[in-house]
């Protein structure tokens, strides 16, 4: 049986890819050799740009987890979400929303952590010149 990793591999063979951020529901990698994110998530792998991922992000965060809980109509039950430029959907229950909502804040945090130490490091280099 092929890892999460080996696959997101099989898709995009000349990648590049470093896990960015992983729980037990999914995962984001990132492919510096497409400069791209690939969303592991429902047995599926989504491949994001950047700017694509980011506003995906913002969509599951946007979607209102109390109204649904408090909502009766069987409409209610799951949300429909299509990505931008990604031939994915999602059919996500209440707590899909809350998985997807930890895998995405956990990789957006690491994004940025790693943004800033990298950051740090080169104004330090900076300084030892």
């Amino acid at each position: 049986m092929l890892s999460k990793f080996q696959k997101v591999e099989m898709i995009c063979p000349l990648a590049e890819v470093e896990e960015v951020f992983k729980t037990a529901h999914g995962a984001v990698y990132q492919c510096s050799r497409k400069n791209c994110y690939w969303l592991e998530f429902q047995d599926s792998t989504t491949a994001f740009k950047i700017s694509d991922f980011f506003l995906f992000k913002k969509r599951i965060d946007a979607l209102d987890i109390a109204e649904m809980l408090s909502d009766t109509s069987r409409s209610a039950d799951f949300e429909l979400i299509m990505p931008h430029r990604t031939e994915r959907c999602f059919i996500l229950s209440v707590q899909d929303i809350l998985n997807l909502r930890e895998i995405l804040a956990g990789a957006k945090f690491m994004i940025e952590l790693n943004s800033e130490v990298k950051s740090i490091l080169r104004r330090g280099a900076l300084l030892a010149v």
